[in-house]
């Protein structure tokens, strides 16, 4: 299993477009995929809750990749949340 926390650092957060990305991405995988803050651990997969994380610009969330593919879900999942979920800044 890995855990990682990563920051949410787009203007907007995890909007509708960007959590529609998030888990898109996590769907690409086999692994089992959480996220959340604060104890509250949410499907990485699943857009609406995602959405119900509230995570806005500077959030940190926690994220649990378990799986057989775990190591490219993480990666593919920080590359996205990095690159601004593909919307510049």
């Amino acid at each position: 299993m890995i855990e990682k926390d990563i920051t949410i650092i787009n203007k907007l957060g995890l909007h509708a477009r960007a959590a529609a990305k998030l888990a898109a991405t996590c769907n690409r995988f086999a692994s089992t995929i959480k996220t959340g803050s604060e104890g509250k651990a949410v499907d990485a997969k699943s857009v609406m809750s995602l959405m119900l994380l509230a995570a806005g610009q500077g959030t940190t969330l926690h994220f649990e990749f378990e799986g057989e593919d775990e190591d490219d879900a993480f990666n593919q999942v920080n590359e996205l949340i990095a690159g601004y979920f593909g919307e510049g800044q």
